[in-house]
């Protein structure tokens, strides 16, 4: 009986990554789209929204936090280009259009870069909330909370055609018993806001490659 305690002393104050917390909607035509080549942007640079994320109550912000848009594109690039039966336009040719951009409104923008990497649709990330943790990995004090948004647009077209909303604030096992199915993946630990969202896009790139990456037109 004594060997058993310490494993239910962990589930009983451990954390989880909880069920229900992405959400997606798609076009009805998505799938006969033909959305083979797709390029993920980078945030625009200095851009003023970014200003109003609410990263908490710190004097300083933490680098994670700091660097949040930016880690969010990296993550959703190392994402797709793990996965097979698309193509992922390369960082270092994303940037080197980006910079040359001369469309004012973000639309045309993203249009515009897209056109010139010859992608069929762009991917973008809009951060809503990164709040880092407070502690480490096996006591927090406050978890890592994050909420962003994920939109495939079609460069043809210029209309979205998947959306994803992921939001997460971690909860301990105690609180959310229905999670200890992301144990067996994570362990059970307190993540950092970098490690929530780069599971977050995990799973929502994972399903947009079900519905567009599984088998590949010619």
């Amino acid at each position: 009986m004594l060997k058993v305690l310490p494993f239910v002393f962990l589930l009983l104050f451990g954390c989880s990554f909880g069920p229900g917390n992405i959400q997606s909607r798609h076009s009805t035509d998505l799938e006969t789209r033909r959305i083979r080549r797709i390029a993920v942007l980078p945030p625009r640079a200095r851009d003023p929204a970014a200003a109003k994320i609410p990263f908490g109550t710190a004097p300083e912000q933490k680098s994670s936090e700091r660097d949040a848009p930016e880690n969010l594109a990296k993550f959703i690039y190392s994402a797709m280009v793990a996965l097979p039966n698309w193509q992922i336009v390369s960082e270092s040719e994303v940037h080197e259009v980006s910079d040359s951009t001369g469309a004012a409104g973000e639309a045309a923008r993203l249009k515009q870069i897209g056109e010139m990497v010859y992608a069929d649709a762009v991917i973008v990330g809009r951060l809503l909330r990164y709040r880092e943790r407070v502690g480490d990995e096996w006591g927090a004090k406050s978890p890592a909370s994050v909420a962003f948004v994920l939109d495939l647009i079609d460069v043809r077209r210029g209309d979205v055609i998947w959306s994803s909303r992921f939001d997460e604030t971690q909860k301990a096992l105690s609180e959310n018993i229905f999670a200890l199915g992301d144990i067996g993946q994570r362990g059970i630990r307190w993540l950092s806001a970098d490690q929530l969202a780069q599971e977050g896009v995990k799973k929502a790139v994972g399903q947009l490659h079900q519905m567009i990456g599984r088998n590949p037109t010619s």
